[in-house]
């Protein structure tokens, strides 16, 4: 197999991570249509509208802010000598997190008190492993890659075998979904907005953990600048998660 594996449609070729990370966009937002008309939704369309235009806007924010300091040495290199760089380069833990507080903010400035994190869970499983799938097809281009591994299904990107992280997080995905839907036909209701943080712990915890046995350009205290979020995260979303079970606001 040969990385990048581009895509070609015959009348355009595309790079793998382009091409999916849109595709994972178009069913991430179908699948949100289908997920309010099937759970309902408490609020009304302006309000859904606006949410998920905040929720696009701060994931941008937070997906940018912390690729650069993950990769502060080359954003510190890229601002000096070629700033159109920065452009590229972006994390799902920023965005993820970006998206949430962007949210929980308008939110209180518009009176809003009810969840809305729970429509999201099943679009953000399915396009988060559409985009991954583009990222491992992606190679040394994406820089999703583990480190070096002897492993049977290590895979070679261009530079030897590697772990193939992109395809564990896939893995990953399709189990939290699977365990969230054994849940729902067993019958078992969850309070408004404890799937969201259920899912964000999962994932965040997941991240924290594998992030260990991938590149990072600094640490602190043996994490890296996204593991240091997880952490921060899986904290938040715990003690949120513990207040919704329990029946707080």
């Amino acid at each position: 197999m040969q990385f990048p594996m581009w895509l070609d449609f015959g009348i355009v070729t595309l790079h793998p991570h382009f091409f999916f990370e849109g595709l994972g966009y178009v069913v991430g937002l179908g699948l949100m249509a289908r997920e309010g008309s099937r759970r309902g939704d408490a609020l009304d369309g302006t309000h859904r509208g606006m949410l998920i235009i905040t929720a696009l806007l701060g994931a941008i924010i937070g997906a940018k802010t912390l690729a650069w300091l993950e990769h502060a040495p080359q954003t510190l290199q890229f601002v000096s000598e070629e700033p159109f760089r920065l452009i590229g380069g972006k994390t799902i833990v920023g965005g993820l997190l970006g998206g949430t507080l962007a949210v929980e903010l308008v939110k209180k400035r518009l009176g809003v008190t009810e969840r809305t994190g729970d429509i999201y869970v099943t679009p953000l499983l399915v396009s988060i492993s559409i985009g991954r799938l583009g990222c491992f097809l992606s190679g040394m281009d994406d820089m999703t890659f583990g480190y070096h591994s002897d492993l049977p299904w290590a895979v070679d990107f261009g530079d030897g075998a590697r772990h193939p992280t992109q395809i564990y997080e896939i893995l990953f995905l399709g189990y939290v979904g699977a365990r969230l839907l054994k849940h729902e036909r067993a019958g078992l209701e969850l309070p408004p907005g404890a799937r969201y943080q259920l899912f964000m712990i999962f994932y965040l915890g997941w991240r924290l953990s594998v992030d260990f046995i991938k590149p990072a350009d600094i640490s602190f205290l043996m994490l890296s600048p996204i593991q240091w979020a997880c952490v921060f995260g899986v904290i938040y979303f715990m003690r949120d998660y513990r207040r919704t079970v329990a029946g707080g606001d």
